[in-house]
């Protein structure tokens, strides 16, 4: 049988969802944040990069506050406010204690209860292999989950620690436990993805809308089997 998905914690009120690239949050996991957001909770996203790297035909001077407008717009899409980036270089981001304390700053200041971010593993599935952009940000954002909370690592004046995060959510894994209904939210979530045009318009000549719509409903549906039949966003939970 099946293992069946569990319903995501609901005994929270701010979360911060860290990803590597402008669209890494949704290409899956927008539906939840519109969802949570409309419950009132308090969702802030912090990009490691500001995708520079990510459009062959555009230089990355010239990229980076493109793909922040349009991060900005797909935030907005979900009702989500606070979007900040780190400028980390985009592709080439490095997994250390440079990454871990600005990561754990930012714990710090937003004070979740709940961090997002995206597939830290080597694949995707098993068989595609994953960005080291994605490994090295997700792998860092759990670190620093604990790092927050201690007072002894990365200690900044004025900067209390934070030891209030209770869960980290992977979203992007093959190893899902939980879920939240995507029905809710899925209208945003399309226009969230949608909002990364010039990127989407590179990657493939499908017409971006039915590209969007198309992608998010596949993502949605394969989790419906262990979520009773309902459309999902699927997150791999680690409780701290």
């Amino acid at each position: 049988m099946t293992q069946q998905l569990e319903p995501m914690p609901t005994d929270w009120r701010r979360a911060l969802a860290v990803v590597a690239h402008p669209d890494d949050l949704e290409y899956g996991c927008a539906a939840a944040v519109a969802g949570w957001t409309d419950e009132g909770r308090e969702v802030g996203y912090l990009l490691v990069t500001r995708g520079e790297a990510g459009i062959d035909t555009i230089a990355p001077a010239d990229c980076a506050p493109l793909r922040e407008r349009e991060q900005r717009a797909s935030a907005a899409a979900v009702g989500v406010t606070s979007v900040e980036f780190l400028d980390h270089r985009d592709g080439v981001i490095e997994y250390g204690t440079a990454l871990r304390r600005d990561i754990a700053r930012a714990v710090r200041r937003h004070r979740p209860e709940l961090i997002i971010t995206l597939n830290h593993r080597d694949t995707w599935g098993g068989t595609a292999w994953n960005s080291p952009d994605h490994r090295a940000v997700g792998r860092a954002a759990l670190d620093a989950a604990g790092d927050a909370g201690n007072r002894w690592i990365f200690p900044e004046p004025g900067l209390d620690p934070w030891d209030g995060v209770r869960w980290v959510a992977v979203a992007g894994t093959d190893r899902p436990t939980h879920a939240v209904d995507a029905a809710p939210g899925f209208e945003r979530s399309v226009r969230s993805l949608l909002a990364h045009r010039s990127y989407i318009e590179v990657l493939t000549d499908e017409e971006p809308e039915a590209y969007c719509r198309r992608f998010l409903t596949g993502t949605a549906s394969a989790a419906a089997e262990r979520f009773g039949g309902r459309p999902a966003v699927a997150f791999e939970l680690f409780a701290r």
